[in-house]
């Protein structure tokens, strides 16, 4: 935890300094503390999409420049680029299908079972099964608190969910991945 308010402090004095100074090198340093982490949670977000997520993050990145200066120190610095992230996410998956709503649109993303590693194949391809079968806000809430290690506080403030929301996605994503899952623990005991 230590480790993690030490980050945060440091990322505070370079958005002080990008902000006071305008220069793009200072945020450059930000982008590359925080670049794989994004990239990681929108990857998840579009199930594997590689190239999406590349280009949501890069969108992400853009915006939060942009908007720098209104950065106002409430969250961490990558609570609120997450929170940009799972925006951009939002905007891509309502974009897609104008005429759904977002969960609607975001399951539609969700057809590709991705990169099994090689000890782990077949549990590997259950979770992902199972992951789909999550909804939106189940699979969002279990990838920022379990995968990122944000805290339910910091997924609420990410989602624009109250906390209390947030813990029962958990709680539900949790339950049903573990019913999902029932079927592959017994047959691989």
């Amino acid at each position: 935890m230590e480790g993690s308010d030490a980050q945060a402090r440091i990322d505070a004095a370079l958005v002080e300094r990008a902000v006071r100074d305008g220069d793009p090198r200072v945020f450059d340093m930000l982008v590359r503390r925080h670049q794989g982490v994004v990239r990681a949670q929108l990857r998840r977000l579009l199930q594997g999409d590689t190239a999406t997520a590349d280009d949501l993050a890069q969108e992400t990145f853009l915006l939060a420049w942009r908007k720098l200066d209104q950065f106002r120190g409430d969250a961490r610095f990558a609570t609120w680029l997450h929170r940009i992230a799972h925006t951009c996410f939002l905007q891509h998956v309502r974009a897609r299908r104008p005429h759904a709503s977002a969960e609607e649109a975001a399951d539609t993303l969700d057809s590709d079972p991705v990169h099994a590693g090689s000890g782990g194949q077949a549990l590997k391809l259950d979770l992902d099964a199972a992951l789909r079968q999550l909804s939106t806000n189940q699979r969002a809430a279990l990838l920022y608190c379990a995968q990122l290690g944000l805290s339910h506080e910091e997924a609420a403030e990410v989602m624009s969910l109250p906390l209390g929301t947030v813990k029962t996605h958990i709680a539900r994503g949790k339950a049903r991945l573990r019913t999902l899952l029932e079927a592959w623990n017994h047959g691989h005991e």
